[in-house]
């Protein structure tokens, strides 16, 4: 399985670097591994457990959306939702990707209920200026178009349905294109 090499900057001058597997890559999406994440601190939304150190998460790529999707688990593999990034649309170099995050995040569990995250970070950035008055308009109404899927029922995404974790782990040495 090829890695890609994620640099994921938060404004104002923060920048993380992941290490994932990727195994789609296809033009509409690129589907990565990150069997052992390196959150350190177990995740919570509304007292319910979502996430655990080292737990695996299976990213999902969209080139040119404003948002990436992760499917989250706990230790065990428990699937327990879907995690939302807004970004700006990545840059995906064969085996580095940029990624600009515009803080705004959005939970959906399993059975469809969901919650914005980050509200306050998100006005902090755009009022110190971290983050321009065009990607934060895009970022709101992408994240108003993807709360109307939700509620309507048309979300999450195919792609992301089907590619859950047992799926992905079994491609391990095999990229599909």
């Amino acid at each position: 399985m090829p890695e890609i090499e994620i640099h994921y900057h938060r404004p104002p001058n923060r920048m993380d670097i992941f290490v994932q597997d990727l195994v789609v890559d296809q033009d509409d999406c690129k589907v990565t591994l990150h069997e052992n994440t390196p959150l350190t601190s177990e995740l919570y939304i509304a007292d319910r457990l979502i996430y655990e150190p080292g737990s695996p998460i299976v990213w999902f790529v969209f080139p040119g959306e404003w948002y990436d999707v992760g499917r989250f688990h706990l230790s065990d593999g428990t699937h327990t939702g879907y995690y939302v990034n807004l970004i700006a649309p990545p840059d995906l170099d064969r085996s580095t990707w940029t990624m600009y995050d515009l803080y705004l995040d959005l939970w959906v569990d399993l059975e469809g209920n969901h919650r914005v995250l980050d509200q306050d970070e998100f006005d902090e950035a755009v009022d110190n200026g971290w983050i321009d008055e065009v990607a934060a308009a895009r970022a709101r109404e992408t994240l108003s178009q993807l709360i109307m899927k939700v509620e309507a029922g048309g979300w999450p995404p195919a792609v992301v349905r089907d590619y859950d974790l047992e799926r992905v782990r079994g491609m391990r040495g095999r990229s599909r294109k």
